[in-house]
């Protein structure tokens, strides 16, 4: 994402600029694409991130998202590929989409929480782009969460697996603005500062979209009371690391909001799995 400033708009014979446009939800589909993947989205002219904006369609840009990796998983499977293996493969092509936001956000916050005796000590700890013992193994058991319970979906039921995965990037995604909803910012000009906290109404119009999406995606292949329950699953993790991150940390940073959204995946998948 470029840090370059758009162009000033062109102005109209009086000297006045024209009356800027509304932003549409397509406007703020690009806006989330960039901000949380590596994905092209053309040469529209470049926008600050408004979470306020993102939230309300991030539903949609976790199914942008999360489409090319379950499909990628899909098409080895039905190539005959082992299903471990084509589990690996659309893992790998999520790190490549998403930069690997989620990953390095838990490995940091595990440093940072598990490693810091105080605040300021954990917040250093989180900054540093290093990882240390408990990242690497945070960061590693979340890979193999997700590889096994795929590569299992993927052993009976190859649509499962990917309607299953992509409903639980979507709540994960959505509900992991939680943090910034009810938390402060525990520091200041860091990337969760930058973008402004997520206005109440934006991350509840988000979070509809997003049980929605689950729904679709998830009801077919487990059950409704499948996919309500992982829901609750979500709201649980999510109340319990807001607790954890306001006693450790007093606040919220982007690391501890992208760990939040690696926290709810594991768990929405768990749930879902038992009901396949």
């Amino acid at each position: 994402m470029s840090d370059v400033p758009p162009p000033p708009r062109p102005r109209q014979d009086n000297g006045t600029p024209p009356p800027q446009r509304e932003p549409r939800l397509t406007d703020d589909l690009v806006m989330g694409l960039r901000f949380f993947s590596r994905l092209p989205t053309g040469d529209r002219p470049f926008e600050a991130p408004d979470l306020g904006r993102i939230a309300i369609g991030l539903a949609f840009t976790s199914v942008v998202i999360g489409f090319g990796p379950a499909l990628l998983m899909l098409l080895g499977a039905w190539a005959g590929l082992p299903a471990y293996f084509a589990a690996t493969l659309g893992v790998m092509l999520m790190l490549a989409a998403t930069g690997a936001m989620p990953d390095d956000a838990l490995a940091d916050a595990a440093d940072g929480l598990i490693g810091g005796a105080t605040i300021e000590r954990r917040l250093e700890i989180m900054k540093d782009s290093r990882h240390g013992t408990y990242g690497v193994a945070a960061l590693g058991l979340y890979l193999m969460f997700r590889i096994t319970a795929l590569g299992a979906l993927l052993a009976v039921n190859p649509l499962a697996a990917g309607g299953v995965w992509l409903a639980a990037t979507v709540v994960a995604r959505a509900g992991s603005l939680w943090l910034s909803l009810e938390l402060p910012n525990a520091r200041e000009g860091g990337a969760s500062a930058a973008v402004g906290r997520v206005p109440r109404q934006a991350f509840w119009i988000g979070a509809g979209f997003a049980t929605l999406c689950c729904l679709v995606l998830a009801a077919p292949f487990t059950s409704i009371v499948a996919v309500v329950l992982a829901l609750l699953a979500a709201a649980g993790v999510a109340l319990a690391w807001s607790t954890a991150c306001r006693r450790l940390i007093g606040g919220q940073t982007g690391d501890l909001i992208g760990a939040l959204h690696a926290l709810i995946e594991v768990a929405v998948l768990t749930i879902l799995l038992l009901f396949a």
